[in-house]
Parts: C-alpha cells; structure tokens; sequence
C-alpha cells in the first residue's frame, strides 16, 4: 500500500495531535515497512521537527513546491492539496486530526478521517464563536466525505453519532498509543539525573497535562492542601498554561504551599517518562478528554492512577485505576487517601494496570489501524 498522511501536526505541533501524529507514522514504519509512506506538509523550520525529519529521512515528505504555496500554505492545503495526492500515486490517504482537502474523493482516492474528540460541542464555552463555526465546518466535511472515520475512543465513537449524525457503520474505533519511550523502566542513573535537574523529591505524587480549566488542576491543588499535613509527598505539575496556570498558582500561595507544590513548564519528552516511574501516585482528575494519553503513560510507567469517572476514562484508565467525581474535592480527597494509605492496594493497581496498558502497546493499535486500511484496499 502507499499511504498518504496529512503530517502538518507531526511537524507543527509539540503536544497532543503532534504526539498522536508522530506516534501512529513511527510505528507503522517500525512495524509495516512493507508499505510506503508519504507525508504532506506546509513548510516547517522548527528544530524539532528538523531532527524528526532527519530520523526518519527514508519517509518521502511532500511540501508546497511554488513560491505561493509556501507563502500560503493554507490556501496549498485547501486548494492544492488533493491534486499533489493524486500526483504521488497515493493508494489511501489519512487526515490525522478532524480534516481532509476538499475535492479527494473526486480524484478516486480511498480515504480514512482520525477524530480525537467533540470536546468544541460537548464544551462549547471553552471555544470563541469563530473557532466553533470553523470546526464544525471542518469536522463535518472531513466525516461525510471520508469512506471510514477513526475514532481514537468508544466515547468518540459516540459523540460523532449524537453530535455529528455520523453513521456508526463508518466508524472504527482504534485507541490512540503512547511512544514507547514510556514501555520499559529508564536506569537507575537516568532517573538520578532526571531527578537532580528538576529537583524531584523522593516521595511525590504527580499531574501531567495543561493548566487550562477542563483539566481541573485547583481541584487537585485543593486536594493535596486537605492531605498535605498527613503524607510526606510534594504534588509535581507538570505542564504549561495561561490565565488558568495563574488560578493554580494563586490556590497554592493562598494553601502556604510553596514549599509543596511545583509546577515544571519545560519537560523534555524524553524526559518525561522519569517524572512518571519516580511517583508514587499519578492523579488526573480531569473534566473531560477525548483520550486521556495521561493515564496510559502512568499505567505503562507503572504507578497507580486516580482518574475522573465518566467519558473515555474508564476506557484509558482500565479496571484497575481507580475514579473519583472531579466535581466534589472531597471525592478526590478520599480517594487519594484510600491509594496512598494501602500498600496492597497500589501493588495490585500497578500489576493490573500495566498488563491493560498492553493493549494500547503501538505495536497493537497499528496492527488495528492497518485492518482499517485493509478494508479499504484488500
């Protein structure tokens, strides 16, 4: 097969519809590299995405060949685009995050739509009005004019029924993976390093995410201040924000806990899987996700997890996690309290945990993504 991806994220974008982007294309070259590959993308002159390039320099990247298109790209992507495809050969193309050019179906092109999340209509004052108008037009096209549309968790699944009348026979569901610099444990000396740099303490309990407000991260400050007096344990934020990052950190001045609470905005990917392995206890109590990539990185990185209850994190989370309602603090309190005063308790959460993770291994969810290009071209 020679798949074509929408790669703009893989190379403009550093979090999550980056990582996903990355991630999926990594591992179908590691694990199908009988296939051929080719990615479309406006220009980049990001580092990262430099050093990404030249790591997988076998992959054919696709990029506007005028001087307007690399002026505009915007225009390149929704006018030129689905002609550069044909122009390549492409058997099958994938839009990698909720778009897909206008006019490729037209060429006679096979294509698959990945759809993380509807959190713009299950949350729509989180989103100015423009931004909503623009996503729904995107989303609505990508889906009707797709052959199959991926949705990365059942509860995706469902919001592009209920939301977007998208048909449930269009719709394969295939998890979202982590990279596997989160699958096996880092050395001894690694971690020590990892810990001296950021000042780490020895007993911590752990967020990762945005500091934005559907994240819920006062809640979880708040939580730790009710707690802070009966453990030993610092609470590590680890993730970037605005005005909702000047929220948490007022809750932790107005707490007196300065002393207990650190919020580290400059994580390296690669180092990140060292903050997870060296915590005692891993806490999301997030409002809603459309994944929840977290929770799979804990469960990987073998530390127990408290997660919200409801939408898809039952799904990341797994039997073995345990849920608290991330409307009542007081949920959240009991529940920390519950994990971190039972040894027996986090020993089972751990060993569960990671045998669930397995399912999201990458060598697994890509397996599951080529059936649904298989289905498309037998």
């Amino acid at each position: 097969m020679k798949i074509g991806f929408d790669a703009k994220r893989i190379f403009h974008n550093f979090r999550g519809l980056g990582n996903y982007s990355r991630t999926l294309v990594e591992s179908l070259v590691k694990h199908y590299p009988e296939n051929e590959y080719i990615l479309f993308t406006p220009p980049f002159s990001d580092p990262r995405a430099k050093e990404w390039n030249k790591r997988f320099a076998n992959l054919d990247v696709v990029t506007p060949k005028s001087s307007m298109g690399k002026l505009f790209s915007s225009s390149w992507r929704s006018l030129f685009l689905s002609q550069a495809i044909k122009e390549q050969g492409i058997d099958l193309y994938h839009g990698l995050s909720h778009e897909l050019p206008p006019g490729l179906s037209k060429k006679g092109i096979k294509s698959v739509v990945t759809v993380h999340d509807l959190i713009f209509l299950r949350f729509p004052d989180y989103f100015p009005w423009i931004d909503r108008q623009v996503y729904q037009r995107k989303f609505s096209h990508a889906i009707n004019s797709a052959d199959l549309v991926v949705a990365i968790c059942e509860q995706t699944k469902r919001d592009l029924i209920h939301f977007l009348n998208c048909p449930e026979e269009k719709i394969r569901v295939v998890y979202q993976s982590c990279h596997p610099n989160f699958y096996s444990g880092l050395s001894e000396q690694r971690k020590q390093e990892i810990r001296d740099k950021f000042n780490l303490p020895e007993h911590y309990i752990l967020y990762v995410g945005a500091l934005e407000e559907r994240k819920n991260a006062v809640s979880l400050v708040q939580a730790f201040a009710r707690l802070k007096n009966q453990i030993p344990h610092q609470l590590i934020l680890v993730g970037d924000g605005k005005d909702y990052k000047k929220l948490v950190e007022k809750e932790i001045i107005n707490n007196g806990m300065i002393d207990r609470v650190t919020i580290h905005s400059h994580v390296l990917n690669e180092e990140l899987p060292g903050f997870y392995q060296m915590a005692d206890l891993f806490v999301y109590p997030s409002f809603f996700e459309g994944w929840g990539i977290p929770n799979v990185e804990a469960l990987f990185s073998e530390v127990p997890v408290i997660t919200s209850e409801g939408s898809c994190f039952p799904e990341s989370g797994g039997p073995s996690s345990v849920y608290c309602n991330p409307y009542a603090v007081e949920d959240l309190v009991a529940k920390m309290e519950k994990v971190l005063f039972d040894d027996d308790l986090q020993a089972s959460m751990i060993r569960q945990g990671r045998a669930y993770a397995e399912k999201f291994h990458w060598k697994n969810t890509s397996q599951k993504m080529i059936e649904v290009y298989q289905e498309l071209l037998p």
